[in-house]
């Protein structure tokens, strides 16, 4: 079986980069812009001169590498061509030109959930990662770029969801004064589970403010229960056995669906939300609290009525501590390229000057370094809280397996969408998952 096919049957996921790209209270997700040139009919890696590099980059995290491609460029005299294209599309070139064994680039930013799909096809970056490198990183980024003993991807930036709570509502003190005498301990952004399920009941005041969302048409945030519970894997074992229906994914999807079933603290159609509905539900003063993906904090709208008044938390933790599921991007370089060894010294390059990344519409890094030199400075109040989220007890990268995308569309989702109906058995929504899973990995 060709290693490079399809993982999918058509990679329709929206990554969070595009969640940038929002504006307004009721702004909808941001589609990519299709950009860059078709692949050449001879696909020669660096067809330009010697002294140029050709980078793909998904349209949302280009501005990420911006300031580093001028640098280098500064620094070097190397021309580096940002080549921009849509989520999809950069799937899709990567798929062709690394199956044929005949690429038009130099460098790519790989999804994480990519490397499995295209490890093979990758030039191993082993040196790169030395011990002062691997320490510089958050634990789960080091594990996500290892494929099979190789690394074969650097991480060039990451992210993970946190808590997002109303200032206004929390710090309120009548509110803290009634929570008090009524669960018998201090109001505050919660920490556990049955914190934030007592904070969510609280707030939700009939259909004009609800405690916070459920989001049933996206598969990560009930991942980053599945460790916060002390699953040894998500979905999969380290072996690759398959284990979702461990008691801690019933744990996770009895906390994650009862939040809709029982104590009813989401708004309706939970089974349909997705990152953009749940985003605009906060935005638009609907919620009092949303677990969402960081980068999101600095770019609460103007004209949000939530404007000013949101504070940043780190995940909430279950039974194993605070967890997230991270979401890193990697540079890699093709094996077949003619240029590996100045597109791996960009990539060193990239990682040595990791903080310029910050300073971007996404704001966002992987060096724990490049974090701390910004955490606590104006517009970066959720620093402290990605950071602690991505070193949390509980946080895991998902399965090195390239099935995993296929597993989500087929399997995470469709679940997770049946779990928010009522009566919904949960054991046995979670059994059948894991024939489904079994037979796609087997």
């Amino acid at each position: 079986m060709n290693p490079l096919s399809p993982a999918t049957p058509g990679w329709s996921r929206r990554s969070f980069l595009q969640l940038a790209g929002l504006t307004g209270a009721t702004a909808a997700l941001a589609s990519c812009a299709a950009g860059g040139p078709a692949p050449t009919s001879t696909g020669a890696a660096g067809t330009g001169s010697s002294g140029s590099l050709s980078v793909l980059v998904e349209a949302g995290g280009k501005a990420e590498l911006e300031k580093v491609a001028a640098l280098f460029t500064q620094q070097t005299g190397t021309k580096v061509d940002l080549v921009e294209l849509p989520y999809d599309g950069l799937f899709n070139r990567l798929q062709t030109e690394l199956s044929a064994g005949s690429v038009s680039f130099d460098v790519a930013a790989l999804d994480a959930v990519w490397l499995p799909t295209f490890a093979g096809a990758l030039a191993p970056l082993d040196a790169l990662f030395t011990d002062a490198v691997k320490g510089d990183l958050f634990e789960s980024l080091v594990t996500g770029a290892q494929i099979n003993g190789a690394y074969v991807g650097m991480p060039v930036w990451t992210n993970a969801e946190i808590l997002f709570y109303r200032k206004d509502l929390f710090e309120d003190a009548k509110e803290k004064a009634a929570f008090e005498k009524k669960y018998g301990y201090p109001l505050a952004p919660p920490t556990t589970w049955q914190q934030f399920e007592d904070a969510a009941a609280f707030f939700t005041r009939g259909t004009s403010l609800y405690g916070t969302d459920v989001k049933g048409a996206v598969e990560t945030e009930w991942l980053a229960h599945v460790g916060q519970a002390g699953a040894k894997g998500l979905v999969l074992d380290e072996s690759g056995a398959v284990i979702i229906d461990s008691p801690e994914h019933l744990q996770a999807l009895t906390f994650y669906s009862n939040l809709n079933n029982t104590l009813k603290v989401a708004p309706p159609g939970a089974a349909q939300v997705d990152w953009g509905g749940a985003q605009n539900l906060f935005n638009q003063g609907k919620t009092a609290m949303m677990r969402f993906w960081a980068h999101a904090f600095p770019l609460i709208p103007t004209d949000s009525p939530v404007h000013g008044n949101v504070g940043a938390a780190p995940m909430i933790g279950g039974a194993a501590g605070v967890g997230g599921v991270p979401g890193p991007w990697y540079l890699s370089v093709p094996k077949s390229g003619a240029k590996t060894e100045q597109a791996t010294r960009f990539i060193q390059f990239a990682y040595d000057n990791n903080a310029l990344s910050i300073k971007s519409s996404l704001g966002l890094a992987a060096r724990k370094s490049a974090f701390a030199e910004y955490a606590g400075k104006p517009g970066y109040e959720h620093f402290a809280a990605l950071t602690a989220t991505l070193d949390g007890p509980a946080t895991k990268a998902r399965p090195a397996t390239p099935k995993w995308q296929q597993i989500v569309d087929t399997v995470l989702v469709p679940m997770l969408q049946k779990s928010l109906e009522p009566g919904a058995d949960y054991a046995q929504l979670l059994a059948a998952a894991k024939g489904q899973v079994e037979s796609l990995v087997s």
